[in-house]
């Protein structure tokens, strides 16, 4: 039986790289001798030095986070900090946005989750994304990513409205995904947003984006529509225009320590040289010919099956398809193709 001090000790075994930005490469992996054990560090040591300031930053927040909310069911165990970066476990289960829960059960969970953060004087301050919500397997609730998080020495008035801000981002949750199971007291509380959330959004986020997109070229996960609009319009015009060019779909992903992106899936049979030659500049860092766009019965677009091929998100791919034999079939020829390949398996 493998001790904590084999764990700590055991060397990282990489497998798959999940996302890559500016400020961090997250890879999913093992440790030696150790396969029952899931891993996934997050990679320091390749980030670009004007950023790694920021990115160490991040890092210590997400340690510090991880240390105070050990032992609460539903976080990830912190392993081991080095000048590679910080290694976690790995926490499986399904991002909300593929789980879209229904089961009053899940919520609950959640906000026992929440409580228990809260009582060891954590608050996340990054769940209005869903991705960073899970279904774990048995139907629990889990987080992950805790770059923004922040530990309250003091339980003062800051720490009660980042608190309340969780929840509220929590019942956003809810609302999307299982509107019918919110309660009047739910209702009015996420429509009563909390001052400094207010000012933030008024101030500094305008300031953090324009610091991110538009001096550093990077977006996040709020951002990554950017690109799309900015550049889109002219790239499909430019490529429709060609008589052998049937549609055209755009979506970003992360480019290594360099922003985000834009991969143009083009229904059409000329080769990818060919539609590079058609592209207008800017042009997208990928283009991928394909012989039909993955589309519903009534015609409309998988888009979001898309998106997972272009971003490499291919265990939630697995997800879409699984009970869905005649998208996976659509999508076959195209997973075969796809052109980032930063979901492959690392280890020679």
């Amino acid at each position: 039986m493998k001790t904590d001090a084999d764990i700590a000790n055991a060397r990282f075994v990489p497998g798959t790289v999940h996302k890559r930005d500016i400020f961090s490469e997250t890879i999913s992996g093992t440790l030696d001798g150790i396969p029952d054990f899931p891993v996934v560090l997050r990679k320091l040591d390749g980030v670009p030095f004007y950023a790694r300031p920021i990115a160490w930053y991040l890092a210590r927040k997400e340690i510090k986070g991880l240390r105070a909310v050990q032992g609460i069911e539903g976080t990830p165990l912190l392993v081991r900090v080095n000048k590679t970066g910080l290694l976690r476990s790995w926490t499986q289960g399904t991002p909300l946005q593929l789980a879209k829960p229904t089961d009053p059960g899940w919520y609950r969970d959640a906000k026992r989750l929440l409580r228990q953060m809260r009582r060891a004087g954590v608050t996340h301050n990054d769940i209005a994304k869903p991705q960073n919500w899970l279904m774990t397997p048995d139907g629990r609730a889990a987080v992950i990513d805790f770059q923004l998080a922040s530990v309250h020495r003091r339980r003062g008035t800051l720490f009660r409205t980042m608190a309340r801000e969780d929840l509220r981002h929590l019942l956003k949750q809810k609302r999307a995904y299982a509107p019918d199971l919110l309660t009047p007291s739910e209702i009015r509380m996420l429509a009563t947003k909390a001052l400094p959330a207010r000012i933030w959004m008024a101030t500094g986020k305008r300031l953090y984006n324009f610091i991110t997109r538009r001096l550093m070229n990077w977006s996040d996960g709020e951002g990554t529509e950017d690109r799309i609009s900015r550049d889109g319009p002219a790239l499909i015009a430019a490529l429709t225009a060609h008589d052998r060019v049937s549609d055209v779909a755009l979506h970003t992903y992360a480019l290594p320590a360099k922003g985000v992106g834009l991969y143009a899936f083009v229904e059409t049979d000329l080769s990818s040289r060919d539609l590079t030659a058609l592209a207008p500049e800017p042009k997208p860092e990928l283009i991928q010919p394909v012989t039909a766009l993955p589309r519903t019965e009534d015609g409309h677009l998988r888009d979001d099956a898309l998106n997972l091929i272009a971003t490499n998100r291919l265990d939630e791919l697995e997800l879409l398809q699984s009970d869905d034999p005649a998208l996976a079939a659509q999508l076959a020829p195209i997973i075969a193709g796809r052109l980032n390949l930063t979901d492959r398996v690392l280890r020679a």
